[in-house]
């Protein structure tokens, strides 16, 4: 089950061009779901028009869902007891923040193609601008930073809507 830590947005388009758009869904122990932090993600891109920010290309969106997919499942296979996801959207940037309760720190590993799975936090790393770990009292978070639009698109408006909600 989710349950919202908070949401805070500009009330109406255009409102302030540099607002922060802020979500956050916590699960209790066993009920985290990537398909369920997937849905939240889409839900929350699709509030980013509103806050003064271009829409999101599609192409951002999608490495979006696969960071966020990728670190909640990780939280689940390798952490016992609840997760969080925070989102933060701000100046066509994306910050995904995962908490987990392993204070096991995570590791890249190297690329082996005949290796089943171990590949997911490389393709974070990949598709992120940059990757942060911190500890925390009760394990840790993980923090995937994405630029979503080109910087010269971020006030202005240019590009075409590609992201609907729903």
């Amino acid at each position: 089950m989710v349950h919202p830590l908070g949401k805070q947005a500009a009330d109406r388009p255009g409102a302030d061009e540099h607002a922060t758009l802020r979500f956050g869904a916590a699960w209790a122990d066993g009920a985290a779901s990537a398909v369920d932090a997937r849905l939240a993600l889409r839900a929350f891109l699709a509030h980013g028009p509103r806050t003064a920010l271009t829409p999101i290309p599609a192409s951002s969106a999608m490495d979006a869902e696969l960071v966020v997919s990728e670190l909640v499942t990780n939280a689940i296979r390798h952490a016992p007891g609840p997760c969080e996801l925070i989102l933060r959207l701000f100046r066509g940037r994306l910050a995904i923040t995962v908490r987990d309760t392993s204070a096991e720190q995570p590791a890249v590993q190297e690329g082996d193609r005949f290796r089943v799975g171990g590949h997911g936090l490389r393709l974070v790393h990949t598709v992120s601008d940059r990757v942060a770990v911190a500890r925390r009292p009760r394990g840790k978070q993980i923090t995937a930073y994405l630029r979503l639009v080109p910087s010269d698109q971020v006030s202005a408006g240019a590009g075409k809507a590609v992201l609907a909600a729903g």
